[in-house]
């Protein structure tokens, strides 16, 4: 593997302020990033790279690559919450192992934003329909894991509460913000993009800076809970997201043609949602617990990926 791609991986600026965040939490600094700036920036990344997908989405024609990332998309999405449920059921019981493997079949936006950066860094192109592929990922695996678990559970949920759970999936506000940003995108025209592009382009790295020394600090503090739950649990959290992102990587050679949009696939099938899948939960699985689900995302396989994850997806497209 180019060592050269890692090194720039680990010394771009948005991944040193992470690993700064690591480090305040770690040393018991009161350093920390007010909650609602926080959530006003994942809302603001999110509607950025929404409106910038559907903008480059509107510049694209159809092609054979745009439905093969959908499809693939779509699948990852509910076989990888199948498979990993009964990989974990050798340790978790049926709620813990429900709620892990939603999150693990699921994706992370945030992930997803920062392997864009890296694409741009390295000035390697993507269509901006894999926003889309990102946010259709997103729901079905929330409802793969619930139904795992009703099927292995003794308690039955009812039609009314599959259909509210369904409803919550859908309506999620990632979800509504991520496909209306892209719609508005579509919509808009290039002059209409281009009075807006300030907001929604010139200081998108800036803030993303800043959100990930939000999830560093957050991190931080997570790591010492997990640890106590024994290896299973943190080997779990990385060497699964790197089989799912190297099995992509390698096999998407057969349906796409863009390296970046075989990157963007890679990162997306690796990735665990931290922020959807733990609100859906509350709601699916009270039993489920946060600290082993939530910990195992955001503090082992989120920054994996973003450190280590892409050079090596991106290793094996470009030698695959």
């Amino acid at each position: 593997m180019d060592l050269h791609l890692v090194f720039d991986n680990l010394t771009n600026p948005a991944l040193l302020f992470f690993a700064l965040g690591i480090l305040a939490s770690q040393i018991k600094s009161d350093l920390e990033i007010p909650k609602n700036s926080s959530k006003f920036i994942s809302l603001y990344l999110l509607l950025a790279i929404g409106f910038k997908g559907g903008q480059e989405l509107a510049h694209s024609s159809y092609t054979a690559d745009i439905g093969w990332s959908l499809i693939t998309g779509i699948t990852l999405a509910i076989v990888v919450p199948v498979y990993t449920y009964y990989i974990l059921r050798l340790k978790f019981t049926v709620e813990n192992a429900g709620a892990i493997a939603a999150a693990y079949g699921s994706v992370s936006a945030v992930t997803f934003v920062t392997a864009i950066s890296f694409l741009e860094m390295k000035n390697i192109e993507f269509g901006g329909h894999m926003v889309a592929v990102m946010a259709l990922m997103e729901a079905p695996s929330i409802i793969v894991g619930v139904l795992l678990m009703r099927i292995h559970s003794n308690g039955k949920k009812s039609h009314k509460e599959m259909l509210s759970l369904v409803k919550h999936a859908v309506t999620n506000g990632s979800v509504v913000l991520i496909l209306g940003s892209l719609l508005i995108g579509f919509m808009a025209s290039d002059a209409q993009a281009e009075g807006i592009k300030p907001f929604t382009t010139d200081i998108f790295k800036g803030f993303l800076a800043v959100f990930l020394l939000d999830m560093g600090i957050t991190s931080g503090k997570k790591i010492g809970a997990l640890i106590k739950k024994g290896w299973f649990a943190l080997l779990f959290a990385i060497f699964i997201p790197l089989a799912n992102g190297i099995t992509v990587a390698y096999l998407s050679s057969h349906v796409l043609n863009s390296d970046g949009d075989r990157l963007l696939l890679s990162i997306l099938a690796a990735s665990a949602s931290y922020i959807a899948v733990p609100a859906a939960m509350r709601i699916a699985a009270p039993k489920a617990n946060p600290s082993l689900y939530l910990p195992m995302a955001l503090a082992i396989t989120f920054p994996f990926n973003i450190t280590l994850g892409m050079p090596i997806y991106m290793w094996f497209i470009q030698y695959s």
